[in-house]
Parts: structure tokens; sequence; C-alpha cells
């Protein structure tokens, strides 16, 4: 007993600073739904047109993937299976891990458990702030992950912007972003872009988790109709006590 709550407190102790400094991100919302279905098949096209040359996400299947958009094998065939030959081929990238190590400083990340593993608000926020940094190898930074080797893919939808900081008591604290040059989406467009390429990383993370949902709502409404019959039998059975 002594030692769960040793366990307790110290986890606790190493959660909370995490969680302080996720609020202190201000990191926005996804609200993001893996139960609508289309935006997951725009996702899933996005995915392998700006991400899966980089990045891979090799826990998943290309027939698992149609299965649940409701696509049918010529149709992953023709519009996502871009790196697969057969329809039961893993997400793989076609980027060889030395070449990503040479041109980025680092293998970029397979993306399978991502949304698991930093959160759908992480990812929605860190696409969306990509700003112009010429001092940066790849010309731009970003707020988010200061530093980052990864560079705009999705600048031509977003176009370019600036970060725009204020000092104050001897900081720089960042304030907005201000447009550069404007990309072919608006701002409402490009969000919703981003929040289709969340949704299906959210998926992907855990491809049972809408069955799961669905299966828990009728759980939760066989138990309720349960208790009412089991309610009415109790009154019924114990009708003549007094």
């Amino acid at each position: 007993m002594r030692n769960a709550v040793i366990a307790f407190v110290l986890g606790v102790a190493l959660v909370a600073p995490l969680a302080a400094q996720h609020e202190a991100g201000g990191l926005d919302e996804a609200n993001n739904n893996i139960a609508n279905t289309a935006s997951l098949q725009r996702g899933a096209k996005y995915f392998v047109n700006y991400c899966l040359g980089c990045h891979s996400a090799k826990y998943v299947r290309y027939n698992r993937l149609g299965q649940d958009l409701q696509l049918s094998d010529q149709q992953l065939i023709d519009n996502l299976m871009f790196t697969g030959e057969r329809p039961f081929d893993t997400m793989a990238n076609a980027m060889k891990p030395e070449d990503s190590a040479r041109w980025f400083g680092i293998t970029p990340p397979d993306l399978s458990l991502i949304a698991r593993s930093r959160g759908t608000d992480y990812i929605y926020t860190f696409l969306r702030s990509f700003y112009a940094d010429p001092s940066r190898p790849t010309g731009v930074d970003n707020m988010v992950l200061p530093g980052t080797a990864m560079p705009h893919v999705l600048w031509q939808l977003q176009g370019t912007q600036r970060a725009v900081f204020e000092e104050h008591e001897g900081v720089e604290a960042f304030q907005h972003f201000e447009m550069l040059a404007p990309g072919e989406l608006g701002v409402t467009e490009f969000d919703d872009v981003v929040r289709d390429i969340v949704n299906f990383l959210d998926y992907i993370g855990e491809p049972i988790k809408r069955e799961r949902q669905q299966l828990g709502i009728r759980v939760i409404g066989f138990l309720l109709v349960f208790l009412l019959i089991a309610y009415m039998l109790k009154k019924e059975i114990w009708k003549d006590v007094k």
C-alpha cells in the first residue's frame, strides 16, 4: 500500500509540470471527430500527398484503412497506394532513412502513434504554426517546436506567415502571425484541411476506437433498459410487502 501511494505521488509530481507546460503552450483545440468518415477520407488523401513522402505509418495496413473508410481495393490503389503494391501492405514511405538523416539531420519519425503520444491539439497547432525564418536551413521555424528540422510541407495551401514578437520587460514574447504571402486556401479552409489530417492521425493511432465507442454506447443502452426492467420487476415482487 505504501509503495502504491509513493508511486501515485511521484506520478502526479511528474505529470503536473507536463500539464502546466501543455497549458502554457496555448494549444488550439483540434475538435476532430473520428466518426466523420468523409473527414477521414480527406485526411488520408492529404496524408499520402503531403506526409507519406518522408513519414511512414508502418503499423497501418491499406486494406484495414479501406475497410474502415469505406473504400474498395481499387479506390485504394488509384488514390492512396503510392508506396504499397498490395492492399495488405503497410503504409511505408519511399525515403531511405540514411537519406532523410543526411537531408534533415534526423530521420522523420513514424506517425502511426503520434496522435496518442502528442495529442491531437498538439498536432493541429503544430501544423498551423510554421513561420518564415531565413536563419533556419529550411527557411522556416515552428512556434510549437522551435528548431524543428521539418519543412513547411503545407506552405502552398497556407501561404507564408511571419511571427510578430513584442518585447516585454526585456523578454520577447510572441503576439501573433502576420501573413506575408497568401496560399491557395483561406484561413478557415486551411484549418479544415489540417483538422482532416489530425483526424486521420487520430484514427490510425487506434483504428478500433470507433468500434469501441459504438459498442460502449450499445452496452450502456442495454444496461439502462435492463435497469428499468429490474426496477419494474422489483416493484412487482415487493408490492404486497409492507
